[in-house]
């Protein structure tokens, strides 16, 4: 089978591209180059959009003996990615930018441009399990588990989807990559938001959308606790930054529950008052075998998982837990497992809208 590799410069996608080659794949390596200025993006191995990444990637595949290739993706990346961060943001929500890069990136315009070129399929470092089933699976190594990003993804896209490391832990992948010989074996991980060099958000965003100052106000009394430069430097389950100037009475922290950007509102209040037991989502991708079916769901990148009904549509997904969760954030993602001894089994995911409580949990 003829495939391309997306080689990041990291371990993993080095890792995953060698492999490739080894079980007879006619690979070809492609470093995807996501940035319209790569000299402004960190150095070292806190992104995946560097100058210092590329030529990483271009040695693996020298070591490996694969084609390698740079193909200019800056312009897809900044509309769909983090034009999309900043507006979601903009809106009230939390994005997860690295889901929306698998989804419109990844397995979207790369592959799109693979197909056309007459691959077969996109081999990725992604830890994550794709069986000869078709069922996406969790990786053995829980703690770098990739599946929840990688559930946004349709029946066509992962029927061309290859993940060799959903076998391994890291530690293996880190361990085989210093046995081939590649200079990437010991290289960190990348870590934060790629394409915000000084891992500096709130700066960030404040760049693009301006200073819009607005009031905090305690979600129970409606009483005015401080203000804020902009209601897009918050997010859900915040506490941190809140520069509250009057102290709850019970001198308990607060945190955000809510962002309000009509009003340019941010409410806050007591933990208790995050607490949601029914999740609703929009834009659900369900490859589950019924419209309802009891299983777990996972609400954040590596979040907790919690038993949930889900009834899915197919505009909407409505998740009710078995017990409540805090930090719910619209704009992030709900993945549905069915748990399986093999590995558990994704079912679909949609992204949230709202959270609510509307039942009492002893």
């Amino acid at each position: 089978m003829r495939v391309l590799a997306a080689m990041s410069g990291g371990v993993d996608s080095a890792v995953a591209a060698a492999r490739a080659r080894d079980a007879g794949h006619d690979v070809t390596g492609v470093h995807l180059a996501l940035a319209r200025n790569p000299q402004t993006f960190r150095t070292g191995a806190r992104g995946c959009c560097t100058l210092e990444d590329s030529r990483d990637a271009r040695r693996a595949a020298d070591v490996i003996g694969i084609p390698f290739y740079v193909w200019d993706m800056a312009e897809e990346f900044h509309d769909s990615v983090v034009d999309d961060f900043v507006n979601e943001y903009a809106a009230g929500r939390t994005p997860n930018p690295c889901l929306r890069c698998n989804e419109k990136i990844k397995f979207a315009a790369v592959l799109d441009r693979a197909v056309a070129l007459g691959f077969d399929a996109v081999v990725t470092g992604h830890h994550a399990r794709l069986g000869a089933d078709g069922l996406l699976r969790r990786s053995v190594d829980l703690a770098k588990d990739q599946s929840y990003v990688l559930a946004v993804l349709t029946r066509a896209q992962l029927d061309r989807a290859i993940f060799p490391l959903g076998d391994s832990t890291k530690e293996r992948v880190r361990a085989e990559a210093a046995e081939r010989g590649l200079a990437v074996a010991d290289k960190p991980d990348s870590h934060d938001i790629c394409f915000i060099a000084d891992g500096d958000t709130r700066g960030f965003l404040e760049s693009r959308l301006g200073s819009a100052p607005g009031d905090i106000v305690d979600g129970r009394t409606g009483e005015r606790l401080g203000t804020h430069n902009g209601a897009y430097g918050f997010t859900v389950g915040q506490r941190k930054g809140l520069d509250l100037r009057v102290p709850a009475a019970d001198g308990r922290p607060r945190y955000v529950l809510s962002i309000t950007p009509v009003t340019n509102t941010v409410t806050v209040g007591p933990r208790e008052d995050l607490e949601v037991d029914v999740v609703t989502a929009d834009r659900p991708i369900w490859h589950g075998p019924a419209e309802s079916v009891t299983c777990e769901v996972q609400l954040r990148a590596h979040g907790e998982v919690v038993p949930a009904a889900v009834a899915v549509s197919p505009d909407a997904l409505v998740a009710t837990l078995a017990s409540p969760m805090r930090g719910v954030a619209a704009g992030q993602a709900i993945v549905a497992y069915r748990p399986d001894p093999e590995g558990d089994i994704v079912l679909g995911s949609a992204t949230i809208t709202a959270g609510s409580r509307v039942s009492s949990h002893a």
